[in-house]
């Protein structure tokens, strides 16, 4: 009798401590969450965004390059040059922010491209077509990008379909309707207001104001994944995205607005690349898929998630730029720098899956 009590007592305390595992409800939920927050507040504590030796390391291979361009490409120090360097820097590393936000969810987004061609076209048609100032061209461009980033995120989370398929179909699907759509024409006739705002300077220093508007939106990311409850919850999805889910966050809710914060910053960067160029052209955006990987994964930003570094982010932008610079003036063809990236990316792949086996085995 005493056997079949005790017996008795350890199944109800196996079924008790099953229901407060799946009862999200109750009181054991938000020690659930705190366990799993702390973690990730762990991981931001050891490095998650500043990895203090890698970026380091990053900033010495790039004062590595700048001198060695100094040296051997004449003109690369030059006040023209610098300005044009950092304003194109500007513009690759808020096409890598687009791009880190959704690696960092364990996502990643081939329309990145599309959606700044598409919101770079669009506010040129707003200007030069419709005749709209800029303050109104510029919200109306932001909301098509956020917006085509939230039918990315829908997409996904519908079909769970894995996000590369998703992003690859609705690139080419936004850039063919936009093509119809302009007739592959180009909106030339852009407001001086606009593109005056790229070529000025900044307190009478060579320096674009894009790269004041490439800050600002770095510390704004900055101190969303350092602070903010949203930012910890990217980070938790992208670094186990079931026990995230398990732990009661809104998987489903981080994922949308991720990819409507892609696509936003997907518009700006499309708004700066039309202000430097003068025009809204419809190839803009055909490029970036490869420079949007290769920013944040030098940076340190995991391509399986979980990690991002923004101040990474930003140096590997700079190093890209200083190369694309530093091969053009040494009449170098610049189809050497497109192999690199790819070389580069490749690195970055390997060490990820080196991280993720490390991890893997620590756990």
């Amino acid at each position: 009798m005493a056997r079949l009590w005790r017996r008795s007592r350890r199944v109800l305390a196996s079924i008790g401590t099953v229901r407060r595992f799946l009862h999200f409800g109750s009181a054991e939920r938000p020690a659930l969450q705190d366990a799993f927050g702390a973690r990730i507040a762990a991981r931001l504590k050891g490095g998650v965004l500043l990895r203090p030796v890698a970026l380091l390391a990053l900033l010495i291979v790039t004062s590595g390059f700048w001198i060695f361009f100094s040296i051997a490409a004449t003109g690369f120090t030059s006040d023209f040059n610098l300005f044009a360097l950092l304003r194109f820097a500007a513009i690759q590393i808020t096409i890598g922010f687009a791009q880190m936000v959704v690696l960092g969810i364990g996502d990643m987004s081939l329309a990145v491209g599309a959606i700044g061609g598409v919101a770079g076209m669009f506010a040129g048609f707003v200007m030069q077509s419709l005749g709209m100032p800029p303050e109104v061209a510029v919200p109306l461009a932001l909301t098509a990008g956020i917006l085509l980033g939230f039918g990315n995120a829908l997409l996904i989370i519908w079909t769970r379909l894995n996000s590369f398929i998703v992003t690859l179909a609705t690139a080419s699907l936004i850039t063919g309707a936009m093509l119809i759509v302009t007739h592959a024409k180009p909106f030339s006739n852009l407001p001086d207001s606009f593109t005056s705002f790229a070529d000025g300077e900044v307190a009478s220093v060579p320096v674009s104001p894009l790269v004041l508007v490439m800050l600002a939106v770095g510390v704004a990311l900055f101190f969303l994944y350092r602070n903010l409850s949203l930012g910890r919850e990217m980070l938790a999805v992208g670094a186990n995205r079931r026990a995230a889910r398990m732990s009661g966050l809104s998987v489903d809710r981080v994922v949308l607005l991720t990819h409507g914060l892609s696509g936003a910053l997907a518009a700006v960067a499309g708004l700066m690349a039309i202000a430097a160029d003068h025009t809204a052209s419809p190839g803009l955006g055909s490029n970036w898929l490869l420079a949007s990987f290769v920013s944040p994964a030098i940076g340190g930003t995991l391509l399986s998630g979980g990690l991002v570094s923004v101040p990474g982010t930003i140096l590997g932008g700079v190093l890209l730029a200083t190369m694309s610079s530093g091969l053009l003036l040494m009449n170098i063809d610049n189809f050497w720098l497109t192999v690199v990236l790819g070389v580069v990316l490749l690195v970055a792949v390997g060490l990820d899956r080196l991280t993720r086996v490390v991890g893997g085995a620590a756990t």
